[in-house]
């Protein structure tokens, strides 16, 4: 639509169409809720492989993310070997992730990002972001390549690899996503849930609000103006922000 030209009508004119949208509001909130209990009760998978991470203290195993929480949340933040700064559409994810941990942090939830990227790597990278929430490295282990974040070399040359639980065609070796889990009081592991690609658009908070704005998301391909929070400045100055 052009915003340009967008029909301007009377206030009781307004009202009436706010109203219809209202229903059609309701009617997707139902349908959520819905799609969320539908997630809820997915089967569950045991997890019996000895993942082993690294962290500020060193080894880590899998249980050691919980943080003596029940349930965890990891997100899958692209950051290979080599980088020297993280992905911007994960910088940008992440950015919502300590303000929403302020709280669930007190409601049995631990979050946790994973990188495939050794652990002193992304070190520098966190301290400019400013970031608090734990980020441990999966380097050495399989865990990326069993929750399909990271494809190994040879499975993208065959063209074997698979993203988002289908082949793909794109040539990245390293993809966000994110995997849930649930420990038991016997300490057992099960993987519940993940979810990659436009999955993830409900994490990021910044897209909900510009979903209620006039102008919407306005880019032309997914993230396409994000920036790290720190070079928006820069971006503008240059004249490569979307919209600018």
């Amino acid at each position: 639509m052009n915003i340009q030209n967008h029909p301007v009508v009377s206030r009781e004119e307004w009202l009436a169409a706010r109203k219809r949208h209202l229903a059609n509001e309701k009617a997707f909130t139902r349908e959520r809720d819905k799609l969320s209990a539908e997630r809820r009760a997915l089967p569950w998978v045991k997890i019996d492989k000895d993942y082993r991470f690294q962290g500020p203290k060193g080894e880590l195993k899998l249980a050691d993310l919980f943080g003596g929480r029940s349930q965890l949340i990891v997100y899958h933040f692209m950051f290979a070997e080599g980088w020297e700064e993280g992905c911007s559409g994960c910088s940008f994810l992440s950015d919502h992730i300590d303000g929403a941990n302020q709280h669930l942090a007190h409601h049995d939830v631990a979050v946790v990002a994973v990188s495939h990227a050794p652990f002193e790597e992304f070190q520098a990278f966190r301290r400019r972001m400013g970031w608090t929430f734990d980020w441990v490295s999966s380097a050495g282990c399989d865990f990326n390549y069993d929750f399909g974040v990271t494809a190994r070399p040879e499975d993208v040359a065959a063209g074997t690899a698979t993203y988002n639980y289908e082949k793909t065609d794109g040539s990245e070796e390293e993809l966000p996503g994110l995997s849930v889990f649930y420990r038991n009081d016997a300490g057992e592991i099960f993987h519940t849930y993940s979810t990659y690609a436009r999955g993830l658009d409900l994490l990021v908070g910044a897209y909900n609000y510009l979903d209620l704005t006039p102008k919407g998301r306005n880019e032309e391909e997914i993230m396409e103006w994000v920036r790290h929070h720190d070079k928006y400045e820069q971006a503008q100055k240059s004249g490569c922000c979307h919209g600018s």
